[in-house]
């Protein structure tokens, strides 16, 4: 099994109302590809590198999901239009 075969078949033991899960070869690496269900909101595609130590190490499966979890975490931040962080003034 290739490094993208074996990191593919993690993201499909993983099911979410909102999220697909998927992972592509870019660049010579494997990426972990994190996109909404409804494409049409026009919302990013999030891209996260997953190592080749990770993909070879015996508990891949149990580090994957913990990795997935923080991307999945990163990417819904990532969603916010306003915080009160921004600089931006609100009406």
């Amino acid at each position: 099994m290739t490094p993208l075969e074996k990191v593919l078949a993690e993201t499909r033991r993983y099911d979410h109302a909102l999220l697909d899960f998927s992972a592509r070869e870019h660049n010579g690496a494997i990426e972990l590809v994190i996109e909404m269900k409804n494409r049409g909101l026009g919302l990013h595609t999030y891209y996260a590198p997953v190592h080749q130590r990770d993909i070879d190490h015996p508990q891949f499966a149990w580090t994957f999901q913990r990795y997935l979890y923080d991307c999945m975490h990163d990417y819904l931040v990532e969603m916010f239009i306003h915080t009160p962080q921004s600089r931006d003034e609100r009406p």
